[in-house]
């Protein structure tokens, strides 16, 4: 009975040891957070990256369409 039982812990313990799903889990994550630097870089501040290309091209519609500044509060 014990030698059964130490038998099929062994055998499951060596099938957990040689389980390399978990490992392509572990790869997906690396890729995701390299993925969001280089994003983060992109973007950047305010002044730079597309951020602030976008800004400049948002205040150019901005002024075209009459210049009127936001109001707070909507």
């Amino acid at each position: 009975m014990f030698t059964t039982l130490f038998v099929k812990t062994q055998v499951a313990l060596e099938n957990y040891k040689n389980d390399e799903q978990g490992v392509t889990a572990i790869e997906y994550g690396l890729i995701a957070a390299a993925i969001a630097g280089v994003v983060a870089l992109g973007f950047g501040d305010a002044d730079s990256g597309i951020a602030g290309a976008l800004s400049g091209v948002f205040e150019t519609i901005r002024l075209a369409l009459g210049g009127a500044a936001p109001t707070p509060g909507g």
